[in-house]
Parts: structure tokens; sequence; C-alpha cells
């Protein structure tokens, strides 16, 4: 190529480059600006060219023009230099730097020429990223349930923060090994199977599902967690990663909050049963009592026919008198016994009381699909009551709703307190079931009396004798909207001047 054609084609290099190519004496004076550098500063080359290099340092940050320059006249290399620069319209760019001598044939430097590729976007797009990514870590080690990442073949790629503190390993010591260490026999024996027949059939039983299993931790104990897994399909190929709660403290309070209710449905058996035997040794006694007159009169009366009677047929009649006596005495002795001691009232809060009981009484109901409802009114002053024994109250009303819902088209039973002035309040449970029949209702408080199939009939009558022990009243009425409504309605104690009246 001939010298002018050579100065022709570097000329159109330079046109065509998207990079800014400037040329500069010795002294920093622009002497040269191709269109890339139109394009990347802004400038025109009738606005660039006579003027100082440094014109494009960046506002706000040191002018290092000239020390380039002096580091390129030294012979350095300058290539790829990061740095800024300003634009026309006041932006600063983020730049990669190439300085380059122009030398005469003797090899004396006539100038340099500058090469500057405008990274600002990448730039930006690199810090978005490093801010995602920081974000992202931040919420990796501050998420409170574990993550674990696998690979098809169960390989441990990821584990979190989080992680470690559930199963008490570290990272280093997981990640490469198989996800099945952290799981017990027999699970960590068929873990691998599991994940080869979903790889076959594409099959899920936790996969988008979640369910509550137990993790083994590196001590050798075990805990019972949640997990729920995702699937994801990174460049062909496929990640799963888990999400892991340690359940420990929700299933020790589930099994206490079943305790409880089983503690406070044996109390109510045995209030119950007390008011049956108060009811049988109530009903029995006046029969027995009539079987003692009779044998009374019988023995008279073979005493004064003057018939000879067999010694034993008298001795007979005695003795049947004397057992229907002792009977009666068991009896009165049984009745002395379940006797209703004195209320011990203490003051409470009754929403406490009704939230406690009924959620306690309701547990499982969501799993027959019956939603139940608290309506608590707010701002109820304490009230002075057996908190036992209006537990028993509750529960016994919430359970029996929850019977007649279980079968019903519309499952929704509500809760609900409130007050009636400074005199009384009350509480309501309602039901949306099939309703108590007219013939039913009327003698539903009474002992042996039910709507259900394998009912005592004894609930309701001991609930309304704690009522009204309480100095309060218990009645039903039918639901407007479809089912019963139970109510019961306490006694604050207070009088009109808001004073607590002596109970002594």
């Amino acid at each position: 190529m001939k010298p002018g054609e050579t100065a022709a084609f570097l000329a159109a290099v330079l046109s065509a480059s998207e990079d800014a190519v400037v040329a500069e004496t010795t002294e920093g004076i622009i002497t040269g600006w191709n269109r890339g550098a139109e394009r990347v500063f802004g400038y025109t080359a009738e606005e660039a060219l006579g003027r100082s290099v440094s014109f494009l340092a960046a506002p706000g940050h040191p002018d290092d023009t000239g020390a380039v320059r002096e580091r390129a006249l030294e012979g350095e290399r300058i290539r790829r230099y990061q740095t800024v620069r300003r634009h026309k319209n006041g932006a600063v760019l983020q730049v990669l730097l190439t300085v380059r001598p122009i030398r005469e044939e003797s090899g004396e430097i006539l100038g340099l020429i500058r090469i500057s590729r405008d990274v600002t976007a990448q730039k930006n797009v690199q810090a978005a990223l490093e801010e995602g990514e920081a974000h992202l870590l931040s919420i990796f080690e501050a998420i409170p349930d574990g993550m674990i990442v696998i690979d098809p073949d169960g390989t441990l790629r990821s584990f979190s923060p989080a992680a470690e503190r559930m199963f008490g390993y570290s990272a280093a010591e997981v990640l490469g090994r198989n996800v099945k260490m952290l799981m017990p026999a027999p699970d960590r024996d068929r873990h691998d199977g599991y994940l080869e027949r979903y790889g076959q059939t594409g099959e899920r039983r936790i996969i988008g599902i979640g369910r509550t299993v137990t993790g083994r931790r590196k001590d050798g104990t075990t805990f019972p967690m949640d997990l729920a897994v995702g699937e994801a399909n990174v460049h062909g190929h496929r990640q799963f990663t888990g999400f892991v709660r340690d359940v420990t403290n929700r299933k020790e309070t589930e099994a206490r909050l079943l305790e409880l209710q089983s503690e406070l449905l044996h109390v109510a058996r045995l209030s119950a049963m007390g008011e049956m035997a108060t009811t049988l040794a109530h009903e029995l006694n006046q029969p027995l009592t009539a079987v003692v007159n009779y044998s009374e009169a019988a023995r008279q009366i073979l005493e004064d026919s003057g018939i000879e009677v067999p010694a034993r047929v008298t001795d007979f009649v005695q003795k049947a008198a004397g057992q229907a006596e002792r009977a009666g005495q068991i009896i009165r002795r049984l009745r002395g016994f379940v006797e209703r001691r004195e209320i011990e009232r203490t003051a409470e809060k009754l929403n406490e009381i009704v939230q406690e009981a009924a959620s306690l009484a309701a547990i499982g109901a969501r799993a027959d699909g019956i939603q139940v409802q608290f309506d608590l009114a707010e701002e109820l002053a304490e009230i002075r009551v057996d908190r036992t024994q209006i537990q028993q109250v509750v529960v016994n009303l919430v359970r029996n709703a929850i019977d007649v819902l279980r079968d019903a088209e519309r499952r929704i039973l509500i809760v609900r307190t409130g007050a009636e002035g400074d005199e009384a309040q009350e509480v309501v449970v309602i039901d949306s079931g099939p309703g108590i029949a007219p013939e039913v209702a009327e003698r539903l408080f009474q002992p042996f009396v039910t709507s259900k199939k394998d009912g005592m009939g004894i609930g309701l009558a001991v609930s309304r004798t704690i009522i009204e022990a309480h100095g309060g009243r218990l009645w039903n009425e039918p639901n407007p909207e479809g089912g019963a409504v139970f109510r019961f309605r306490l006694l604050t104690g207070r009088g009109r001047k808001g004073e607590m009246e002596d109970e002594a």
C-alpha cells in the first residue's frame, strides 16, 4: 500500500471507529478529533480542536489528564486505564483509556494519541448486578428459613447460614456431599430413589407441594421441619431449592394444646358425671324410700294378720327393707361427695377465657372445613368468675357446634362476646348447622336430653348449672340465617355506681 493510500486508510478507520480518538501535542493541545470522539464526548471537532485536553476532566473528580500525558511521554505503555471524563451535557462518563505516542522517524515524540472507550453503560449494568447480588446475599444470609440447593443427583450446592444453624453443619462440611446426610433413616436410604423416580416419571411428591418431614442434625438428633421444594432449570441444568423451617416449638405447642384440651374435657366429663350422679341420687332416693316403707308395711301386716307366717318370710322382708335403706345411705353419701363446692371466683378477662377455651375446643376444626370466627368486644371490664368452670361451658358449647357442623353444607362457627352496660357480659356461640328441632329445644337443658346420636345429654345441663351458680343465665334460640345460637349472660357484680358489690 502506497503512503498516500495508507494515510487514507487510517483516516477511514479512525472516522468509522466507535471509540474516541484524540490527538494532542506534547503540551496537551488537541490536534485531532474523530467522529467517535464527537459521539462519546458530544463536542464537534470545531469545538474541541486547539483546546487543552484537560477540558474533558470530570467535575468533582481529580484531573488526571496531565499525569497520564507525563507517564506516556516517559515511555510507559498505558492500556485500558480506567478513569472518568465529562460529556458536553455535564454527565460523568466511565472510560477505558489507551495512550500511544506519535513519533518521528528519528524516534522523537511529537505528540500522543488517546483512545477512549465509553464503558458507562457496562459499568452501570455491572454495578446493578453487584448491587442485586449483594441484596440477594443479604437476604440469603438473613432469611430465617434454611435454604438448600441440590443437583438432580442430590449433591448439595448451596447451604444458607440459617441451614447451618438449623442442622449444626457448616457449609464447607456439606457442600459436594449428598443431601441425604441431613435425613434420618428410612428417608436417608430412600432419597436417591425418590430423585431417580421423579427424573423418570415427573411425579411430584414434595416439589411444589410441601410437607412436614424429619431432619437430622450433625449430633444425630432429629427434629420436625416444614419442607417446601422448588425446581429451576438453569442453562439446561436442573436444580432443586428447598426451604426448611424448624417447627419443633410449633409441634410442642400443638401437643400442649391437645393436652390442655384433653385436660379440660376430662374436667368437663368429671363434672358431667358429678351432675349425673347427683341426678341419679335424687331420682333413686324416692323409690328406695318407698321400698323401705312398703317392706316395713308388709312386715307389720303379716304380724297383725294372725296368720302363722314362716319365720324366713318375715326375715326376708326385714332384710329387703334393710338393704333398701343401706342403698339409700350409699346414694346419700355419693350425693354429698359430688355436690358442687363453693365457686372460687377471681377477677378475670372474659375475652381471654373465651379465646383460650374456644381455640382449644376448635383444634382440628379447620381440617373439617369449619371456619371459626371470633368477634370479641373491645375493652370489656374484668369480671369475677370461676375461670375453669366458664371455660368448661365455652368448650362444651363450641364442641357441640363443631359436632353439628361436620355434616352441614355451610360450616361457619362464630364466637362473640359483648357487654350490656356495666351490669352484665355475654358470650354467644353461633353455628350454621341444621338447627334444633322445637320438641328437643324445649327440653334441651334437662339431663339425658340430647339431639346428638351418641350424646349423653349431660353437657348442657352441667353448663346451665354452672352459669346459674354464677348468678347468670344460659339459653338457646334459632339462628335467623339457619343453625342455632347459644347465649349465656354473666352479671359483673357492679352496682349502678360502678363499684363491685360485696360478695361476702
